[in-house]
């Protein structure tokens, strides 16, 4: 696709980033709204409605592909569980939530990736084609069912292996086999009753310094993602009968922002389903 910092003439029209919309900036963005190949995302009339909704449909459902209290427990800290952004009074944006990520050290303003909906699904191109906006950008349930797929596959391939394995299950356990739930599918709890098992679960209190397992060089550090390093009273993920606290932590890849994360998803938990995006 052709650059739509183009300049005609061989040169960019956007040269440096300054912070400031001027003339050559504008031409850019007439570019790109008037060329047919960048679809226009979803918006909604009443995004907080559309947000409760959606977060009532995801929070009833049952799937044996991941426990839905995980991912209702991941949708806060994707997204505040918001599908749509619901804007400030005088603001007029209700599209779609986008998340996007920076991850180039030479290039900081390049956009590396972009996050999608309710569940932040992320693509590394763009524009999005079409049919991914009518599928998983249009419809917050699409867009979850990403979620499901993905964390299962944390799960059965980034935990105990075979694609790599999670550093905190094996120091923890490290002779036990892959646990997917610790009732029988045919029980009605089965991976359904993950804020019991929180509840269940001894607590811990994280501190900056505390390791992120034992015999871990690693430890909590506030960082640019996760300021505090300071939780009290977290489900201890050694204590679940379950696998799915560390294929939580994979499912926001390594290092210390995951181990964060994962101890905010043993937070949520506890939590009743949310009914947020308001």
């Amino acid at each position: 696709m052709t650059s739509f910092n183009d300049d005609g003439h061989g040169g960019r029209r956007v040269a440096a980033v300054t912070g400031t919309l001027d003339q050559a900036l504008a031409a850019c963005l007439d570019a790109i709204l008037a060329d047919a190949r960048i679809p226009a995302l979803p918006s909604a009339a009443d995004p907080a409605a559309e947000n409760r909704a959606s977060l009532l449909v995801i929070a009833g459902n049952v799937s044996t592909i991941a426990p839905t209290p995980y991912i209702t427990a991941i949708a806060p800290l994707e997204s505040d569980g918001r599908h749509f952004h619901v804007p400030p009074p005088g603001d007029a944006d209700t599209f779609v939530t986008v998340g996007l990520d920076r991850n180039d050290q030479g290039e900081p303003d390049h956009i590396t990736s972009r996050g999608y909906g309710i569940g932040q699904y992320t693509l590394f191109h763009h524009p999005p084609r079409p049919e991914e906006v009518a599928d998983f950008i249009a419809d917050p349930v699409r867009n979850v069912q990403h979620a499901y797929r993905e964390l299962r596959d944390k799960f059965d391939n980034f935990v105990v292996g075979p694609q790599d394995a999670a550093d905190d299950r094996k120091a923890e356990h490290p002779m036990l086999p892959l646990r997917v739930c610790k009732y029988a599918p045919s029980d009605q709890r089965y991976m359904r009753d993950c804020r019991n098992c929180a509840a269940a679960a001894r607590k811990v209190n994280i501190v900056r310094g505390t390791p992120c397992y034992p015999g871990a060089s690693l430890s909590y550090q506030p960082t640019q993602y996760h300021p505090s390093a300071t939780y009290s009273g977290v489900p201890d993920r050694a204590d679940f009968p379950c696998d799915w606290p560390y294929a939580a932590r994979r499912y926001n890849g390594s290092g210390v922002n995951s181990f964060h994360y994962q101890t905010r998803v043993m937070l949520q938990l506890l939590m009743p389903p949310p009914i947020i995006g308001s």
